[in-house]
């Protein structure tokens, strides 16, 4: 149990024979065993909606099991730094959100010099003017700022075992880049979830891989691209292998019936063969279902859209603190992409929000338009609503077939529709939210960093579909690689 001396001390975590689920028709991990070394570098992977975050909370004893045993080594802190922000933080200051988490460290004891501890971590995830940062609110940081914030509240716990849940999301390149650096050289133990392959190869030294199907976690060596290509190795193995079983089973029927019609001896021999056609049934492999991916789909665009959608003549960024207005001429018709660049914190999405939420000064908007935002916090949903109903409310017109296969295109199967948003897992949220974009026909559509939380099996299907939209779009996203299977008609950079 937690607390507990570990039988095996290089090991930091080991889970033995651990099962946990929501209820009984949402089982997540069954007779799960694996044990997490002192100093590796993990990668958890798996589907959405796999268990990766329950996971974490298992670690962190958030949650515990309902079976079998959690054992961690004697005195180990462990500390996470989640998706998103939770929501009952936003209002807080920076230091009362650090303070926080550097008490949940310390248990109840008072936290001295909480202004140096927080200048230190705040340096280390490259947050520049940190010394002015302290009576900021939460709420009013940038996504990619806010990425780094929950970085440092996991670091100021000083923990031996350290969890990262999608900590490239938000974040720029040069972000990206500084996180990367500090995994290499980080010398405690630590476990990441991410979808980012480039990010993951430079640090990873394992992975821990949840089948969604089998419940189970299966553990490898090496980095993400060793682990996909040694799973790819296996399943062809295993089907080769199943094949020739196959065919074997087959024969062996074949000759149990011929044999069986003859009578007499010729039964046992039947018998016989019909029973070894059972070993070798049984002796079948289960072969690794693959991660199930999105189907192909279309963005359809709101009809009789003409002329210009949208014009930019102005718009505000932020430098420090201090804005500054800019002018622009910036003119979007039917079928036009505009790319929008910048570094975290200078206001991609406050113009994005603004925009979708109003007419700004600077913005105009043809009447009439219809406007699908894709926000990075899913804030567009209501988390109280089921599934099906934030469907119904985007469709407007009711048309439940319609519905229903949308839906299920996006892998929200029937047990997930009668589910609430806020239990979702954040990447099934994300596919909600493109779902509801589906059915609501926009002419305008603002997608505010699209691909955070969501697998990496499905960009290149959304890719596809941002990149055939026919109606306006403005897009902000710090993945290169998926910005360039999109057509760009225009790119606004908000720095230069």
């Amino acid at each position: 149990m937690y607390g507990e001396r570990m039988a095996r001390e290089e090991s930091v975590i080991r889970f033995e024979k651990v099962s946990f689920g929501y209820g009984h028709n949402k089982p997540i991990l069954e007779d799960v065993d694996f044990p997490v070394r002192r100093g590796m570098k993990m990668a958890v992977m798996g589907q959405n909606g796999s268990g990766k975050s329950t996971l974490f909370a298992l670690m962190t004893g958030e949650l515990k099991p309902e079976s079998g045993e959690i054992h961690t080594s004697h005195g180990m802190r462990v500390a996470t730094a989640p998706q998103v922000l939770p929501r009952d933080m936003m209002g807080l200051t920076v230091r009362e959100f650090f303070a926080s988490s550097a008490k949940a460290s310390a248990g109840q004891v008072k936290v001295y010099n909480i202004d140096k501890l927080i200048d230190d971590v705040l340096e280390v995830v490259n947050l520049k003017h940190h010394e002015k940062l302290h009576e900021r609110i939460m709420k009013s940081f940038s996504g990619g700022q806010q990425a780094r914030l929950l970085l440092a509240s996991a670091l100021i716990q000083n923990p031996d075992l350290l969890l990262l849940d999608e900590p490239t999301n938000n974040l720029d390149r040069d972000g990206i880049e500084h996180l990367t650096k500090f995994l290499v050289n980080y010398e405690k133990t630590c476990i990441v979830i991410s979808h980012d392959a480039e990010f993951l190869n430079a640090f990873t030294t394992g992975v821990l891989y949840l089948d969604v199907f089998t419940r189970k976690i299966e553990q490898y060596h090496g980095n993400y691209d060793t682990v996909l290509r040694d799973i790819s190795i296996r399943i062809d193995a295993e089907n080769r292998k199943n094949a020739q079983l196959e065919k074997k089973i087959q024969e062996n029927k074949d000759k149990a019936n011929f044999f069986a019609q003859k009578g007499g001896k010729m039964r046992l021999v039947a018998k016989k063969m019909r029973t070894e056609v059972e070993e070798m049934e049984e002796a079948k492999v289960d072969v690794r279902k693959e991660d199930k991916t999105i189907r192909p789909f279309t963005i359809p665009a709101q009809e009789k859209l003409s002329g210009t959608v949208l014009s930019l003549t102005s718009y505000t960024i932020h430098k420090g603190r201090k804005p500054i207005k800019k002018k622009t001429n910036v003119s979007l018709r039917k079928n036009s992409h505009l790319l929008l660049r910048g570094p975290n914190g200078i206001g991609k999405s406050t113009l994005l929000e603004r925009i979708a939420l109003g007419t700004p000064e600077g913005v105009s908007i043809t009447a009439g338009t219809k406007i699908g935002y894709y926000r990075q916090d899913f804030s567009t949903l209501d988390f109280d609503q089921t599934v099906y109903k934030a469907l119904e409310t985007a469709m407007g017109q009711p048309d439940e077939q319609r519905l229903r296969t949308v839906a299920a295109g996006f892998l929200l199967t029937a047990d997930v529709m009668d589910t609430k948003i806020g239990s979702l897992s954040e990447g099934q949220k994300g596919l909600v939210a493109f779902a509801s974009i589906v059915l609501e026909r926009p002419g305008l559509l603002i997608l505010d960093e699209p691909t955070n939380h969501i697998n990496f099996r499905h960009l290149p299907i959304i890719a596809k579909a941002l990149d055939s939209y026919a109606g306006v779009m403005i897009l902000v996203s710090h993945v290169p690689e998926f910005v360039a299977q999109i057509r760009i008609d225009e790119i606004l950079d908000l720095e230069k």
